[in-house]
């Protein structure tokens, strides 16, 4: 195991208490320090997590905390705008399935199961600089405050401070030219398979969709427009205005349309532009180094944003259990990941450009029909081999680098 006994975590997200559990478990005394105020941050909407992710969270004794705060998702069904089947795709074969959650509710499961196994999570802790010293790193916070370690992760999301502070010259996230918004209808779509998750390809935009429990629907919308538009640039639009937007990009469409009239503008969320990240140069420098969203998030239309980011906490944590030292830890712990993630990042990419140009509804048959076919026929050749990837927590990491 390396000299590293202490760990400072950047990012109360999911990335972050994850990464705290797994550091440990693997030894490594951690403690989060996030920068929002509260852990009341209602930031996002609805997101899955794919069978691959449930499976890492499942390494830190937090798989079951998560399932029960989301449904079980055993098939896609897609559609076009007038209420026709395009395809419906199976889930792949496996326990655990894919579940569908709320961003906050995700966040609030992970943030408490840390808790309970002692993580420390301290708020109101903005990072605003940190060096490495011959001995450890130092952290400095907005309230003036500081914090030493011998190791600082940052797990601070696709603006990450500290992916800065790694190399200032990191590329910044790159915006495809689609709207994100979401939320919640006070409406249930009749007929809906409740195990299943809805991709509607309409004239105008993309819509998804599942039922809940309590005769909601969650939903989300992307919507076509070439101009940037950050989060806070988002939300200066009040609700109403932007239900009144989606109502008009979706009027044709079904059954957007009814969901959208069961929508009230306080059960809006705007997220701004969907965005991924290009290829990080610099994963880690000295004593500080990136997981999840700050270094490899992937485009929302990859399904595998949260899943590769618990992932990655996993994977760190044993490169650090399983090296001598830091600098080969570290070497380690990019080598496994970076082109597992960068290829679903590519992914997501492709899939999010099928929602923004012409007749997409005959687009994403002709590209999702194959794949369906090959699922079938040869698992190993589609996307569920991905969503089949397992962490083996007690196996040496060396195995698995052996295989890369």
């Amino acid at each position: 195991m390396t000299a590293v006994r202490t760990a400072l975590v950047v990012g109360g997200g999911i990335a972050g208490p994850v990464t705290a559990m797994a550091l440990r478990r693997a030894g490594i005394e951690a403690t989060v320090y996030e920068g929002h105020p509260s852990a009341a941050d209602g930031a996002g909407v609805t997101l899955t997590l794919a069978p691959n992710g449930l499976a890492a969270l499942r390494a830190v004794d937090a798989e079951q905390a998560v399932r029960e705060v989301g449904l079980p998702m055993r098939r896609t069904v897609i559609t076009d705008g007038r209420g026709g089947l395009i395809g419906t795709l199976p889930h792949v074969a496996v326990e655990p399935v894919t579940v569908g959650l709320w961003r906050d509710d995700l966040a609030r499961a992970l943030r408490e199961r840390a808790e309970a196994q002692g993580v420390p999570i301290v708020y109101g802790k903005r990072l605003v600089d940190a060096e490495s010293t011959a001995d450890g790193v130092l952290a400095r916070f907005g309230d003036g405050s500081t914090a030493t370690a011998d190791l600082l992760i940052g797990a601070d999301g696709i603006r990450s401070r500290v992916r800065t502070l790694i190399d200032p010259a990191a590329p910044d996230p790159q915006v495809l030219p689609l709207l994100n918004l979401g939320g919640a209808a006070r409406y249930a779509v009749p007929d809906a398979d409740p195990e299943a998750m809805y991709l509607v390809f309409g004239s105008r935009g993309f819509f998804g969709y599942w039922v809940e429990p309590d005769g909601r629907t969650a939903w989300f919308a992307n919507v076509p427009d070439p101009r940037p538009t950050t989060w806070a640039e988002a939300n200066q639009t009040p609700p109403d205005q932007w239900l009144h937007r989606l109502r008009e990009v979706y009027a044709d469409d079904v059954p957007a349309h009814q969901v959208l009239a069961h929508t009230e503008p306080a059960d809006v969320v705007a997220i701004g532009s969907i965005e991924s990240m290009p290829s990080v140069p610099h994963w880690y420098r000295d004593r500080m180094v990136l997981v999840g969203d700050a270094v490899h998030a992937p485009s929302p239309s990859s399904g595998q944003g949260a899943s590769l980011a618990v992932e990655s906490a996993v994977q760190l944590a044993r490169c650090l259990r399983d090296h001598p030292d830091l600098p080969t830890a570290l070497t380690a712990y990019e080598r496994l990941r970076r082109p597992r993630v960068e290829k679903v990042v590519r992914r997501g990419r492709q899939t999010t450009s099928t929602k923004t140009a012409g007749p997409v509804a005959k687009r994403m048959m002709r590209i999702m029909m194959p794949l369906a076919l090959r699922t079938f026929l040869n698992p190993e050749r589609s996307l569920g081999a991905e969503q089949r990837y397992r962490i083996d927590w007690d196996a040496p990491v060396s195995a698995e680098l052996a295989q890369h």
